[in-house]
């Protein structure tokens, strides 16, 4: 496969800096570093490292799905801006959560919105060789507003948008919790994914006996849950990352998968973090490379 491993920046790696979080991350194998914004300071890191750029993160989203129209204007114009100075320094994937300032806003009116603002922009990134992947995250209790976050929503956007430059971040971390088939949403809209995240999540058992599928009441017994899953490295949760391998294999897909760290016993320390970032490059190397 001619699939790249790559990893989103932990908080206590980041702050290490540019250079040294670039140079860490070539030192133990991987191929590519999905960067908070590509600067000529972040090109500059990764290419005396011998790293390459992965996605870059979109940073005016939550506006463009405002409510106020002037407001989802300005946001549009800005990623527009953002797209180009990215295209320029040869960067080619753009990472969004779509979620909406207004955490309150159903889903369906969300759509509404997107598919009047989203047409324009994704014009302006075919012409700049720009590749948008939405991540299906289902956004913050209690509302769960996120758009692309289920089989039915990723369905009427890929066809009201059917430009590969609008695409999927796959994550099947998002799907298990969602108690979505991960493997049948990637053999759906396989075609339409231009990045991957390398995350994984283990079903409680007992606490969804306790809670159900609905956040706990008292506080959950783990970071990074809601109460009856936890987010964790590949390896430690429910994926069988073996049948996604031969699923994306299938697909011809040759973008990266990037490690997403959430997990809380990896977590903390510039050490813990380490470990799970090479724990969940070991996992993932078994079937990727």
């Amino acid at each position: 496969m001619n699939v790249k491993l790559g990893m989103r920046i932990p908080p206590k790696i980041g702050s290490e800096g540019m250079k040294e979080t670039a140079q860490w991350a070539a030192e133990i194998g991987l191929d590519v570093l999905d960067i908070p914004n590509l600067t000529p300071q972040w090109k500059e890191a990764c290419d005396q490292a011998g790293i390459g750029i992965g996605s870059i993160d979109a940073h005016h989203t939550s506006r463009l799905l405002s409510r106020d129209e002037t407001r989802r204007a300005e946001a549009l114009e800005a990623a527009k801006q953002q797209m180009s100075a990215i295209s320029a320094l040869g960067g080619s994937i753009l990472f969004m959560c779509l979620v909406p300032e207004d955490h309150s806003l159903p889903r369906k009116e969300g759509f509404a919105i997107w598919k009047d603002t989203f047409p324009e922009l994704v014009r302006h990134a075919e012409q700049t060789g720009i590749y948008i992947a939405i991540e299906g995250w289902p956004g913050p209790a209690p509302y769960y507003p996120t758009l692309g976050c289920t089989p039915e929503m990723l369905r009427a956007m890929f066809e009201a948008i059917p430009s590969k430059h609008f695409g999927w971040n796959y994550d099947p971390s998002h799907l298990v919790r969602l108690g979505v088939d991960y493997l049948r949403a990637l053999s759906e809209f396989g075609e339409r994914v231009n990045h991957c995240h390398g995350k994984d999540t283990e079903i409680l058992h007992d606490e969804l006996y306790e809670c159900g599928v609905i956040t706990s009441t008292f506080g959950e017994k783990y970071g990074f849950s809601e109460g009856s899953w936890r987010y964790t490295i590949p390896g430690h949760g429910d994926v069988d990352w073996g049948k996604v391998a031969v699923r994306l294999d299938r697909l011809g897909y040759s973008g990266a998968v990037s490690i997403e760290l959430e997990d809380h016993r990896f977590w903390g320390s510039l050490e813990a973090e380490r470990q799970g970032v090479i724990k969940a490059a070991e996992h993932l190397a078994k079937f990727f490379r």
